[in-house]
């Protein structure tokens, strides 16, 4: 896939990222990747009552990482904890209109 094949909505998530950065009062946090070899992600959480107020991410990666992460989020805002662990890298990718080949074989590592 080159760049011309890239969707317009996964270029839109690339160049806009959505949710990014650490939202106020987080109530859960977690971390993957590594920062010397790889796609690093953190993603920042408040969730009230079961349902996801607010979600957020940094990442330290490629677009397809940047990307993801961006979508990602934003399916999983607003839904409940059970709704938001069935949101599948499939989902994503097919949220973004597709993915190239090199980045889905690296699987999406917050999934």
């Amino acid at each position: 896939m080159c760049k011309e094949e890239l969707s317009d909505i996964l270029m839109d998530h690339f160049n806009y990222p959505r949710n990014i950065g650490i939202i106020d009062y987080p109530n859960g946090q977690g971390c993957n990747g590594d920062l010397e070899c790889g796609d690093y992600l953190e993603i920042y959480i408040r969730v009230e009552n079961n349902l996801i107020e607010d979600i957020s991410f940094l990442v330290f990666g490629c677009f397809g990482a940047i990307a993801s992460g961006s979508m990602t989020m934003q399916l999983a805002k607003g839904k409940t904890l059970e709704e938001a662990f069935k949101i599948s890298e499939e989902d994503i990718i097919q949220a973004l209109g597709g993915l190239p080949e090199d980045k889905k074989s690296k699987k999406l590592m917050w999934i």
